[in-house]
């Protein structure tokens, strides 16, 4: 059951790095076309509370690493959160931008390194 998981969370990872052509990234956990008919408000709006879950869960994956068996806990509890985070904001970055919406000082450029 654990090599399962992390195997499976090992596969999530993967994925969340990587991206097909034509501007869609691949997602795991994500909807590719969930905001295709969002506006550019919406967009934001989601852009913001998804960077704060992302922001959230990024602080307790560093809390567990500090303790015994925290990688552990990080597979199990948070990493496919995380991910499914991390890919709900690359779809909505895809998506403001094939809406060419404003992308302003929220908005994060290609060349962030998360």
């Amino acid at each position: 059951m654990l090599r399962a998981l992390t195997l499976f969370a090992l596969a999530a990872l993967v994925a969340g790095c990587s991206s097909v052509g034509g501007g869609t990234p691949m997602t795991v956990f994500a909807d590719p076309a969930k905001y295709q008919y969002s506006s550019c408000e919406s967009l934001g709006r989601q852009r913001q509370t998804w960077t704060v879950r992302e922001h959230e869960l990024k602080q307790l994956m560093d809390r567990a690493d500090q303790s015994p068996g925290g990688g552990l806990v990080n597979v199990l509890a948070y990493k496919a959160d995380y991910t499914a985070a991390s890919e709900e904001l690359q779809l909505l970055e895809a998506a403001a931008r094939a809406k060419n919406c404003d992308a302003g000082a929220n908005w994060q450029s290609n060349s962030a390194v998360r």
